[in-house]
């Protein structure tokens, strides 16, 4: 399961009852989405609210191609922040409480932690492959993202 299926509402329920509507609690579900999206159901929701989820609109759900939305671009461009994070020395911890404080989302400090233990070991996959490959260049941006992320020892 992706880390981004593991990315919630913080207030879920309250922001439920502004809205007048079930929508999952899962941020990227396509009908929250939706709602984050069009913006129309978010003028139902307080103030301190509406700004941060449109803050999350405005940083992730932009697409060039309204289409997009739909494609795993969100996604990735979560994931993408998640990576910065924790390349500016965030622990899982501390990055559940950004993106918590920054967006009204969380997630659980165990799902981080695993997402990126999981992208470390793919990034040393990928340096093995090109270690394998003979491309030296993309073993040492490999090797360099690794090390971003594991921060100093």
């Amino acid at each position: 399961m992706a880390i981004t299926d593991k990315i919630y509402l913080k207030n879920h329920r309250q922001i439920v009852s502004q809205l007048d509507a079930n929508i999952p609690k899962r941020v990227f579900s396509g009908a929250t989405l939706e709602v984050l999206y069009s913006g129309e159901g978010l003028t139902k929701v307080d103030g301190a609210t509406r700004d941060r989820l449109l803050d999350f609109a405005e940083d992730f759900l932009d697409c060039e191609n309204s289409d997009d939305i739909y494609t795993g671009y969100p996604e990735r461009k979560f994931i993408n922040y998640l990576l910065e994070l924790r390349a500016q020395g965030l622990g899982p911890d501390a990055i559940v409480d950004v993106m918590s404080d920054e967006y009204m989302v969380y997630a659980y400090p165990g799902d981080v932690l695993s997402f990126l233990d999981d992208s470390v070991r793919t990034l040393e996959s990928v340096e093995a492959l090109a270690d394998v490959e003979g491309d030296r260049e993309m073993q040492q941006q490999a090797r360099q993202a690794k090390k971003d992320l594991v921060g100093p020892r």
